[in-house]
């Protein structure tokens, strides 16, 4: 584009933004306005880029772009700065107050009592905080945050005046300590200096950014930013450029931001690369002694099509009625020493982080993809749980030893699924030798499956989003991927092993890491179970508290109901979250009394941990010395490795969203079949098929005025007496997707006409 076409269209711009009647919009509404070809819409980015370096336009955190409010003045050096200059002074910083100044609107302190906890922000300004062993969050309102952010450590007074049917309010007094230092987000030049747009909505100001603090850094890059100045009263925290990751276009860069943003560490010092580049490619004479040998056996990895970390191997043979299974793990412990610079690090990241385009491992690939990996038809050393199972799906007798073993076949659920389903003759010939094993492992899965069941596991059965990305990183297909006969059979076998570990390490009274999920809150309890009686789902306790099997009984009695996969989010939201303990509590889920994890030692360093108790178990016992050893050590790693799970599943689904909005961008203006998947006050949440889920907000339901109904979960029309509840199916119309705030938005398809509520 000439210079003279981009000034003409600058100008052009200007004035549309100039009318009254324009309200602040996104790039693709601007373009839609003006109905411009692909080609054109990418010029016009150009043009509003130009105009925001120039300070002219402004956008927002939602993307929408406006003119610059305020008179353009012109100075003696011909440039135009804007009136809301004054507000931030020169070029290096904002014009900087009398600190003896008294503030006039400085409110007294109330009266209240005082207390501690952790601020929780709102994209609107206002927040919460979390006080350690109290239930009900304080409402702190956007007047008396002060100049406290997300994250941050901070003393409250809770006021004394509380409102009926309102929640506890409270006031900022100090900020005790800061917790988020540092700042990933968008930035965003405003001519003289820039803005750095949290890409976290909780955190809700924007960080002022000096020129002399942004060298080299352009208009929608993606950055790292250290505050250096929280600000206070109407002040932005000021701060500067640590980092520059790239520009928002760039392929990778989005998914690089929220691995930065959670703090995971995507590079390994190189201490830990020196160390792991020291560690042996294959197996040596010296570490076979003492071991089983197991290489006889005839033993396959089934993993998914991609996996380059095996760290599990299953054996099978069956003599009379009792199954023979070999659960072989890898023995990553006989490569990572405990305290060694691979160990410290890998507790540092708790577990290997998957994500749309990248994996961000536990360990350096050198190890995780080679010698701990349980590659075909090599020797690997394994920690093998060899258990004899009758056709009840009972461990009659167990033995964990340490072993060498040679998997014979490195083979996928795929292919597993499709010779079990004889769908596949091509698979069938070339893996005829392990065909009667495969057969042999569905018919015990069966039994281990059904005697879960029978004491009452619950099974939530939930697809998993598989977001199929191309070459530049771009999400050009989403859809569910449900488990299928080879992901049980995989399944049941780990969870038998885990089970058979826990028990005995917890028989024995060893020091140890245990994996546990306690019993639901009875609140929350009670919550569901008057819900899903408004659901017509009619389930009665027979004792105070919830059992597994009751839960499993709710399961399936809606199973096959239009409402089914909704009830069942309901009831799994109504659980607590599974942890890392050293108490050997058991797991409500599986309705088991032990469980561990055992099984992932490549990705989860719980797992890492205990191997090496039971290895020195296996060697001559736990002394006494070393179970104080352990005793002082596994409460942190229990604790620690708990929060870092938590962290990686954060970002998992941080990802997968910005995805989700970045494939169905492509569909702005197309009609879809859904399902209400959730109602709130403020609208319906509809999920399509491919597991994709967008609001269609209440404002938009312009038929009638629509009461929420929290009981019974649905909105109903103050005068159609329309309602729109759970599981009610519905025709969509993509409005939105925004990937800044992770959201898809909806409006009721216009041809959805009269088929909408309750006359349906």
């Amino acid at each position: 584009m000439s210079k003279k076409d981009m000034d003409r269209r600058k100008k052009f711009i200007l004035e549309l933004m100039g009318d009254p009647i324009y309200q602040p919009m996104r790039l693709r509404e601007i373009s839609s306005l003006l109905r411009l070809s692909k080609e054109e819409k990418r010029e016009l980015y150009d043009v509003l880029d130009e105009l925001c370096e120039e300070g002219k336009v402004s956008v927002d955190r939602k993307g929408r772009y406006e003119k610059v409010k305020g008179k353009w003045k012109k100075k003696k050096d011909d440039r135009y700065y804007d009136d809301r200059r004054e507000e931030y002074g020169s070029e290096y910083g904002r014009k900087k107050k009398d600190k003896n100044k008294k503030d006039k609107n400085k409110k007294e302190q109330p009266e209240g009592i005082q207390a501690e906890g952790t601020f929780i922000g709102h994209p609107k300004g206002f927040g919460f905080v979390e006080i350690e062993g109290q239930d009900e969050d304080i409402f702190i309102p956007e007047s008396d945050t002060g100049t406290a952010m997300h994250q941050d450590k901070v003393r409250i007074i809770i006021r004394d005046d509380k409102k009926e049917g309102k929640r506890q309010e409270g006031v900022v007094v100090k900020v005790l300590e800061r917790g988020m230092p540092e700042i990933v987000g968008t930035y965003q030049l405003n001519r003289d200096f820039g803005f750095v747009i949290s890409d976290n909505p909780k955190f809700s100001k924007d960080i002022f950014i000096p020129r002399k603090e942004a060298a080299g850094i352009k208009n929608g890059d993606k950055v790292i930013a250290v505050i250096t100045d929280y600000g206070s009263g109407n002040k932005n925290p000021e701060g500067k450029i640590k980092e520059n990751l790239g520009n928002i276009r760039t392929p990778g860069t989005d998914i690089l931001a929220i691995v930065k943003r959670f703090g995971i560490p995507s590079e390994f010092p190189e201490k830990v690369m020196k160390q792991a580049q020291r560690v042996p490619d294959h197996v040596l004479d010296a570490d076979r002694d003492g071991r089983l040998d197991l290489r006889h056996l005839q033993t396959v990895t089934i993993d998914g099509e991609d996996a380059k970390d095996l760290d599990d191997a299953i054996s099978l043979t069956k003599e009379g009625d009792i199954y023979h299974l070999g659960v072989h793990i890898a023995d990553v412990s006989n490569y990572v020493q405990y305290n060694s610079a691979l160990d410290r690090e890998a507790l540092k990241r708790g577990t290997s982080v998957y994500l749309a385009d990248r994996v961000v491992p536990m360990l350096p690939e050198r190890l995780s993809n080679g010698i701990c990996s349980l590659n075909q038809g090599e020797d690997r050393l394994a920690l093998s749980c060899l258990m004899d199972i009758n056709e009840k799906g009972k461990v009659v007798s167990h033995q964990i030893a340490e072993t060498v073993i040679n998997v014979n076949e490195r083979m996928c659920y795929t292919d597993v699924k499709n010779i079990l389903e004889d769908t596949d003759e091509e698979a069938k010939k070339r893996y005829d030798a392990l065909i009667p094993m495969f057969f042999m492992m569905k018919e015990l899965s069966g039994i281990l499956r059904n005697s879960r069941h029978h004491r009452g596991s619950i099974d939530f059965d939930f697809p998993e989003s598989k977001i199929i990305l191309n070459a530049a990183g771009k999400a050009i297909d989403v859809k569910p991927y449900e488990a299928n006969v080879a992901t049980k059979i995989i399944e049941d076998f780990m969870l038998m092993a885990n089970e058979t570990v826990a028990q005995e390490y917890c028989t024995e009274e060893i020091p140890f890491v245990y994996r546990t999920h306690d019993n639901p809150d009875p609140e929350k309890v009670e919550s569901l179970l008057t819900l899903l009686h408004n659901q017509g789902v009619k389930i009665q306790k027979a004792k105070e508290e919830i059992t597994p099997k009751e839960i499993q009984q709710i399961i399936e009695s809606i199973e096959g109901l239009p409402n089914e996969a909704m009830i069942s989010r309901l009831v799994l939201r109504s659980m607590k979250q599974a942890r890392y303990s050293t108490e050997c509590t058991g797991h409500f889920g599986l309705a088991a009394k032990y469980y561990t994890h055992f099984t992932s030692p490549i990705r989860r360093y719980p797992d890492l941990q205990i191997h090496r108790i039971i290895k020195e178990s296996l060697k001559g016992g736990v002394k006494e010395r070393r179970e104080e050893h352990y005793g002082q050590i596994l409460p942190g790693v229990a604790a620690q490795t708990s929060a870092l799970e938590r962290r990686a599943d954060e970002a998992e689904r941080e990802t997968g969203k910005l995805k989700k909005c970045e494939y169905m961008s492509r569909f702005i203006g197309q009609s879809f079949d859904g399902v209400i998947s959730g109602v709130t006050n403020w609208g319906l949440y509809v999920e399509l098929p491919n597991t994709v889920e967008g609001l269609v907000r209440i404002g938009e339901l312009r038929d009638d005025y629509y009461i929420f109904d929290e009981h019974n979960y649905q909105l109903t029309g103050e005068l159609t007496k329309k309602t729109y509840k759970l599981g009610q199916p519905i025709r969509v119309e993509v409005s939105g997707a925004d990937k800044l705030t992770r959201t898809v938005d909806f409006l009721l398809s216009r041809d959805e006409g009269a088929l909408t509520g309750s006359d349906r």
